[in-house]
């Protein structure tokens, strides 16, 4: 089979017309979900050069989705369609995740966007996801052709007000339909006591207190209505300044350091506000400069780190190499792959957050120094660190019920405004930077080269990134925790109206069934031992990789201060004056972050310890499984790590089965686990990017394209050129 549905010819459709109608499918609509326009007699090209078939079927546009309705859904059954999405179909595509629409004509492929005095012959559109879809209108009667493409136009590049989501009418709609699953135990971050609960389980409760200052939202509307900060900080402190200046805690470490975040106040003010804040900072740091607080290193990231601008650049060019129209394009873009990919810098960004990050982990583990971010809004990079550095300490956060608290605390109670950066009103372009997507990308790093310590998979994560534009979850489509309380009604002075119950992501259920979840599970992830009380007192604050580091490394560093002379400092940054060495030199900082990498990497991996990625140019990959799983061309049949898994998985089920039948005893739960990785089975027939891309066609490899010999005409060496063949499954 070519792909979902009949392939048809162009030259058969008005011949097939009658019968294809017959076997349409039915548009299936969410609670609130309302059908806006339609054309029918619409090709859905599969993408291929010079044979240009199809399916033939229905394009329709509700106020939720653009959906494809073809003849036939049910071309590939043998296990490899049972991952399927309950809220978005195979030929789905949310108003949110459309990201350019093109138009052909007269073969000339043109942006489109406005009103238009020319409608189309094929429309092409380009999706978040990196899906690309090709619908020829040329069968589409006129009147038809010019409503379904201003309506797609309309509704996903017109700027929309918050109340308009779709979210909304979902809610509303789906109002007794939302119960929430009862096995989700991530923790929301919503009250008082989980942020008690998270301080007692690190530890952090003997330095930090949780506190209820901004209850209702009275001291900023940026800020959670509760947070945790060191202990001697005063209420009365907290309220200058609508959340600035505080220094909040994110995480504690086994040996007393603490990873902290602070807002700085926007440099543009006048002198008079300056020296106040000056006043009132030192006021802060003479009530917590006295012990038990370790020394101080404060991260500027505004100003000593990446800029928002060079994400947000160097995705476009990244995304651009996955967005392929067809074979012929797929082959260009593979002679200069490695330079476009080089040119883009994602991956460097990627290699110089872990980098980040681990510099962090050195300064709290080994030289237990409490670490301060600081950012205008503490809500970008912030997130995006504070999360990394937890997850390579914290085992617990590299569980999936861990992680997804992980993301509640930075990101969703952090303020990480995911409505303006990934643009789901369509206000404003500039602020649309992909920052999520890259802490992402990140974790994807580490699970790759330590896949035993992590209990979710890469296809958890893919799932996740997918996620971020399908608005019938609240997680992803609020910029803080006041924006969304007041939103649902809960701040409302109308005490008759009924809050909102709105969905979140960690219920999965609402997606994938059971059986597709299991996919969410790491079968290779490493239990942590059950050790007696005696071993664990014992072992509370040394651990393996602790008592690895070198001497000079491991030694305490004086109890000093809070912040030490670093008041100062950041108080001249916050005056505006940029700080280019704040305790150590660059020199001797990056001696000691090679000393404490090289040292890690020297012994056997503990994967419920201290986790550190490698940042060394190979190691840094390409997320094959998001980025290339809607190629064909980058597939490989029966290949890749799916088959490498698959094998092991039948290992596994093999070796329990004998320790069944050892123990003779035959448990429910036993017998359960011996069945979850039946979708893996067959994998000589799976695709290496499974469980997205199934095999649609087969696609040889050209010896050079025909593109590749005009490029290379001129050139006397062919020797020099590096890029020629490349394996995209293997990056």
């Amino acid at each position: 089979a070519r792909g979902p549905g009949r392939g048809v010819d162009s030259a058969e459709i008005h011949t097939n017309e009658k019968e294809v109608t017959e076997k349409e499918v039915t548009l299936h609509l969410l609670p609130g979900e309302q059908l806006l326009c339609e054309a029918n007699t619409v090709l859905k090209y599969v993408q291929e050069d010079s044979c240009q078939r199809g399916v033939y079927g229905r394009l329709v546009c509700t106020d939720f989705k653009i959906a494809f309705l073809g003849d036939d859904e049910s071309a590939l059954d043998n296990g490899e369609t049972q991952f399927k999405n309950k809220v978005m179909g195979e030929n789905d595509i949310t108003l949110h995740c459309v990201d350019q629409i093109y138009g052909v004509f007269d073969e000339k492929k043109k942006i489109l966007s406005g009103q238009l005095k020319k409608y189309p012959e094929k429309l092409i559109i380009h999706c978040k996801d990196l899906r690309v879809f090709h619908f020829c209108l040329r069968y589409t009667k006129e009147e038809e052709v010019k409503r379904i493409v201003r309506g797609i136009i309309h509704h996903t590049q017109t700027s929309i007000l918050l109340k308009r989501l779709f979210l909304f009418s979902y809610a509303t709609a789906a109002q007794n339909n939302t119960a929430t699953d009862p096995k989700n135990q991530t923790v929301m971050f919503e009250t008082l006591k989980d942020w008690c609960w998270e301080l007692e389980r690190t530890k952090g409760n003997v330095k930090y207190k949780a506190v209820s200052v901004n209850e209702g939202y009275r001291i900023s509307e940026r800020l959670p209505a509760y947070f945790v900060v060191p202990t001697p900080l005063l209420e009365e402190d907290m309220q200058r300044f609508q959340g600035h200046n505080i220094p909040i805690w994110c995480w504690s470490c086994h040996n007393g350091s603490a990873l902290l975040k602070m807002s700085a106040p926007p440099k543009e003010q006048d002198d008079g506000v300056l020296q106040i804040q000056k006043s009132v900072l030192d006021g802060i740091y003479k009530i917590i400069h006295r012990p038990p607080y370790e020394i101080v290193k404060n991260e500027d990231l505004s100003s000593n780190f990446i800029s928002l601008q060079e994400i947000q650049t160097a995705y476009s060019k990244f995304k651009q190499l996955f967005l392929i129209d067809n074979s012929t394009e797929f082959w260009d873009t593979d002679i200069k792959w490695f330079s476009l990919l080089e040119n883009s810098s994602w991956l460097d960004i990627i290699r110089r957050c872990l980098k980040k990050a681990i510099e962090i982990i050195e300064c709290m583990e080994a030289q237990n120094m409490n670490v301060l971010l600081l950012e205008e809004n503490a809500a970008d990079l912030c997130c995006l660190l504070s999360s990394l550095v937890q997850v390579m300490m914290d085992p617990h956060c590299r569980t999936k019920i861990g992680f997804q608290s992980l993301i509640q605390k930075e990101w969703v109670m952090g303020g990480h405004c995911f409505l303006d950066r990934c643009n789901h009103l369509r206000q404003n372009d500039k602020e649309e930077v992909p920052v999520f997507l890259l802490f992402l990308d990140c974790v994807w790093q580490l699970v790759h080269q330590h896949s035993p310590a992590f209990e979710f998979t890469e296809t958890y994560l893919t799932v996740l990134s997918d996620s971020l534009y399908i608005p019938i979850f609240s997680t992803f489509f609020f910029n803080s925790p006041h924006q969304k309380d007041t939103n649902m009604g809960r701040e409302s002075p109308d005490t008759q109206s009924k809050p909102l119950n709105l969905l979140t992501v960690w219920d999965w259920s609402v997606q994938f069934e059971p059986k597709a979840q299991m996919l969410f599970k790491n079968p290779l992830y490493v239990e942590k031992s059950k050790l007696d009380k005696g071993q664990r007192k014992g072992m509370r604050f040394k651990h393996q990789r602790q008592l690895s580091l070198p001497l000079t490394q491991s030694k305490s560093s004086p109890k000093r201060g809070f912040f030490r002379e670093e008041t100062d400092h950041l108080i001249k940054n916050l005056l505006g004056k940029r700080i280019s060495k704040l305790i150590n030199s660059s020199d001797e900082l990056q001696d000691n972050f090679r000393e404490f990498y090289d040292s890690w990497h020297s012994k056997p991996t503990d994967y419920h310890g201290l986790l550190l990625p490698r940042v060394e140019g190979p190691e840094i990959k390409v997320w094959a499984q998001r980025y290339l799983r809607w190629i064909p061309e980058a597939q490989i049949p029966g290949g890749g790590r799916v088959a490498t898994m698959s094998k092991l998985l039948e290992m596994m089920e093999e070796v329990q089965s004998l320790q069944e039948k050892i123990d003779e005893r035959h448990h429910s739960q036993e017998a359960l686990q011996a069945e979850a990785p039946c979708l893996l089975r067959n994998s000589a027939r799976l695709s290496s990017l499974f469980p997205f891309a199934l095999l649609q066609r087969h696609s040889s490899k050209p010896v050079l394209p025909t593109s590749g010999w005009k490029a290379l005409e001129d050139e006397e060496d062919l020797a020099k050129r590096e890029d020629e063949f490349v394996d995209l499954g293997d990056v």
